[in-house]
């Protein structure tokens, strides 16, 4: 019997379908965007936005983005971009199509620092997304889980140099 090699194919082909259609129904980002109503987002953070200059990120996608660091284990906003590049689920959730480019992690945490890091507008939205998930019973409020993961610290003990440091009066 002869051997298939599958090598040999191109992955050039045309796909006809929707990224709606490609995102399995019982995804968990498809429970997220029935569970949360992220409208409310827009009249808060209103007052942080010009009208002038170059067009802003929409502000649910940066919240969006954020949920979907936390909600899938994901340990940092570079990597979280990564995956929204590559994972059609989270680019439905966040109403990208496969064309539109993903927001920066430098983008993202530079619009927290610069429109959110004076204002108490992230922690209340924060909390309404929380709340809302809780509601929906998103969130299992009777389990607790902590992290004791043991982590190598990034040290060198033979560093360390003890010097005696000669006094001088003025």
């Amino acid at each position: 019997m002869a051997m298939t090699c599958l090598n040999n194919r191109k992955n050039d082909s045309f796909i006809l379908s929707t990224i709606d259609e490609l995102v399995p129904s019982d995804h968990k980002v498809r429970e997220l965007e029935e569970a949360i109503d992220w409208t409310f987002i827009y009249p808060l953070v209103r007052p942080l936005y010009s009208s002038f200059g170059r067009p802003s990120i929409d502000p649910v996608v940066l919240f969006k983005m954020l949920f979907i660091n936390f909600t899938f284990g994901i340990h940092s906003m570079r990597r979280t971009c990564e995956e929204i590049k590559v994972n059609l689920a989270y680019r439905w959730f966040l109403g990208l199509s496969i064309d539109d480019e993903v927001p920066n992690y430098s983008t993202w945490s530079q619009n927290y620092i610069r429109r959110y890091g004076d204002s108490e507008i992230f922690d209340e939205i924060f909390n309404r997304i929380i709340e809302e998930a809780i509601a929906y019973d998103f969130v299992d409020l009777d389990t607790v889980f902590g992290d004791g993961t043991h982590r190598k610290a990034n040290a060198n003990s033979r560093k360390h140099e003890n010097k005696v440091v000669e006094i001088v009066k003025k």
